[in-house]
């Protein structure tokens, strides 16, 4: 069977497992199973066949049974399991995918080494290390460093590879954590190794421990734990309530801790990475380029210290370019973005993963450390150390793990003499003499926070599902739609107002109207909606043209918050496009009560009394607005409609003339077309629909604009009976 052929068949199961429908999915696994070699998942799936079989016999005889449901319960969860780990199973022969291809090799090796064997190993690690470093000049402490990463990458490896723990493993897994001699670079990369054992595979006992891990001490540790939880859930969201005890756990942790907000802020962290592409598409077009172009200003500025009474004098352009409030608002703009944590750095760490060290899997989600072999290689041991350049860039909650290695393999490809002069530039200590204890200690706790945590181990992952050379293989998290809240078994935990009102508000930020929405009217159903909440919704709505339900949502923030300006103009707009011009007109005059001078809003009161056919108390607003602004071209435009209309002719013409010398449209020669011929002027009316249809494009187009004004043409005294012989003139 080729592997198209298995994926196709394994999502019809699945929709037949989510639908409850156990027997025909038995039926579709059973079609599977005859590929696989693993004899074991086929009698598993006979016993849960057979165990089915029998209950539904008991249930047809009439047969009382208490326990039917949890009975039921298991027997869905087993038959999931099986048909998962059939699927694996046979892609294992047949896939050429990278992960398949090491779980085959790994299957047909006899297993060495336990997670405490690995434990034993990896905690020796720090003694040997210290040994190595007593003797001077000792060449085996890089060897040291290589013989620890190499055990590292293949608990890694064997970790992603084991797709169910036992029992005995969990039981090592959870001794793990607390291990006081396990360095935490090695317990992060063990947890990164559970998350992505978990997307390939639900194991019951890996999610568990990932709750076990939140707990752990290290601020570093814990943050990975939430993110492979979240993770695990958007990969198997079905699959939690199948496992009582697993979900009154997470409601226990709820209770006693705070479960649910810390899933909410990785939730908020997931969706802030798919902005990226915008981000990256920011910077790059708008940001860098406008930061160059003030850079490129200040260095073509012309300034010299000649000896004489003017060499005090300050260039006048020098402070300009210093000043110049593009610069500023670039640079304030870039600063905001790294802060509520954007990944403002994608583009430009992008091509620098092609180095070596990105060839092995584990490395991507390795903990930046100065005493990675690779870098000590390059640098030594201690030579970048006490650096400021190593220090800030180790210390900064700017970038990710990823990133960090990048840069100091930049550094590598630089001349020696270059790069010495770079590191050798200022000591971390002078650094911190520059910057007071109070900078220094807030530059530390920034990085350290848990959601700055938590976004740059994001960004890592980001980077491994869009950089790596196999990335194809991978399921991209980051393509899928992330909606924590939706799922069954985390709709307790995160359904919470508080929360729930965090990601609304997220989402109506970056402009997600539809999004913002859904989590906005959960919040209106709960009656937990203030007036701002209302507000927003009705904002979402308005966007999304729903105008009559925005209208509505306007209203009851009327009643919250009366007489709110930014609520009345906006309630007008949705009167206005629900085509209620009386209405609008209300809200109008209300906003221009207090906003007089508000060009805009004179604007559409004209319109709005135009619409309601009170013509000459338009032409007053437009009048007026056309005294107060200069060049006010739509006024003159509304002032020759509604002077058309009203029978001022003349005057109709006027107004057009002056459009159509300034900023004429398409519309404008058509109107002033109408004008023309209502005034007995027929030809030059048919050159001004002439000019409508080469402005339009498309005859049919100005077909169905005059169209439009007929029953208009016909009131103000046009024959309906000339109007297809004006049609052949134009």
């Amino acid at each position: 069977m080729k592997e198209r052929d298995i994926e196709e068949l394994y999502q019809s199961i699945l929709k037949l497992l989510e639908q409850k429908r156990l027997k025909e999915a038995m039926v579709q696994i059973e079609a599977l199973a005859g590929e696989c070699r693993n004899w074991s998942l086929k009698k598993r799936l006979e016993q849960a066949q057979t165990a089915y079989q029998y209950m539904l016999q008991y249930m047809r005889q009439g047969t009382e049974d208490p326990q039917r449901q949890s009975i039921y319960t298991l027997l869905l969860a087993e038959t999931w399991e099986t048909a998962e780990q059939i699927r694996l199973s046979v892609l294992d022969e047949s896939s050429t995918h990278y992960y398949h291809s090491l779980c085959k090799d790994r299957n047909h090796q006899a297993q060495e080494r336990d997670i405490a064997s690995y434990r034993k190993v990896l905690e020796a690690f720090p003694d040997d290390l210290a040994v190595c470093r007593l003797m001077p000049n000792s060449p085996n402490v890089e060897a040291v460093l290589q013989r620890h990463e190499q055990a590292a990458r293949e608990f890694f490896l064997d970790t992603w590879c084991n797709r169910v723990w036992s029992l005995e493993d969990a039981r090592q897994a959870v001794e793990l954590i607390g291990a006081e001699l396990l360095s935490v670079n090695d317990v992060c990369l063990f947890t990164s190794a559970v998350t992505l054992s978990l997307m390939e595979c639900f194991d019951v006992h890996k999610l568990s421990w990932l709750m076990e891990a939140t707990m752990h001490t290290n601020t570093q540790v814990t943050p990975r734990a939430w993110v492979g939880i979240a993770l695990a859930m958007i990969v198997h969201p079905h699959r939690l309530p199948l496992y009582p005890d697993l979900v009154e756990r997470i409601a226990d942790l709820d209770r006693e801790g705070d479960f649910g907000q810390q899933l909410n802020l990785v939730y908020i962290e997931l969706l802030r990475s798919q902005e990226t592409e915008k981000v990256d598409k920011q910077m790059r077009e708008e940001i860098i380029p406008e930061m160059m172009k003030s850079v490129g200003a200040m260095r073509n500025t012309k300034f010299g210290f000649e000896e004489n009474s003017e060499e005090n004098d300050f260039n006048p352009d020098w402070a300009e370019a210093i000043n110049n409030p593009s610069l500023e608002n670039n640079i304030r703009k870039m600063n905001e973005l790294q802060l509520e944590g954007a990944d403002v750095y994608m583009s430009s760490f992008a091509q620098l993963k092609s180095e070596p060290f990105f060839k092995e899997l584990p490395n991507w989600f390795y903990p930046f450390d100065l005493h990675h072999s690779s870098l000590v290689k390059e640098f030594g041991f201690d030579s970048a150390k006490g650096n400021a350049m190593c220090s800030l860039v180790f210390h900064t909650g700017f970038f990710c793990n990823s990133d960090k290695y990048s840069f100091f393999f930049l550094m590598t490809r630089m001349p020696q003499a270059q790069r010495s002069a770079m590191l050798g530039q200022m000591t971390a200590g002078e650094l911190k003499g520059m910057l007071d204890k109070e900078q220094f200690s807030a530059m530390q706790e920034y990085a350290e926070q848990p959601r700055v945590v938590s976004s740059q181990y994001i960004h890592d992952l980001y980077r491994f599902f869009k950089l790596h050379p196999r990335k194809q293989e991978f399921r991209d998290i980051f393509k899928e739609e992330v909606a924590l809240h939706r799922i069954p078994a985390l709709r307790k935990v995160l359904c919470k107002p508080e929360l729930l009102k965090e990601v609304a508000d997220f989402h109506f930020h970056k402009e997600h109207p539809i999004e913002a929405l859904e989590l906005y009217q959960e919040l209106i159903d709960m009656n937990r909606a203030d007036a701002d909440v209302f507000q927003k919704a009705g904002y979402c709505l308005q966007k999304e043209k729903r105008y009559k339900e925005a209208i509505d949502a306007y209203r009851k923030v009327d009643v919250l918050k009366p007489d709110h300006l930014w609520t009345i103009r906006h309630l007008a707009t949705c009167y206005r496009l629900n085509r209620e011009f009386g209405l609008a007109l209300e809200c109008y005059k209300k906003v221009e009560a207090v906003q007089p001078e508000n060009y805009g809003i004179l604007f559409y009161v004209g319109s709005c009394l135009a619409e309601l056919e009170r013509y000459e108390e338009a032409l007053q607003c437009f009048f007026k607005l056309d005294f107060m602004e200069s060049d006010c071209v739509k006024a003159w435009r509304a002032i020759g409609w509604c002077s058309f209309v009203s029978g001022k002719h003349g005057q109709a013409m006027k107004y057009y003339d002056k459009v159509l010398e300034f900023k004429p449209m398409a519309v404008d020669y058509l109107n002033a077309g109408h004008v023309a011929w209502r005034m007995g002027k027929t030809g030059k009316a048919v050159e001004l629909y002439g000019k409508a249809v080469l402005e339009y494009g498309n005859r049919e187009i100005f077909r169905e604009m005059f169209a439009r004004d007929r029953e208009t043409l016909i009131r103000l005294g046009i024959d309906k009976e000339d109007m297809p012989m004006m049609l052949d003139l134009v």
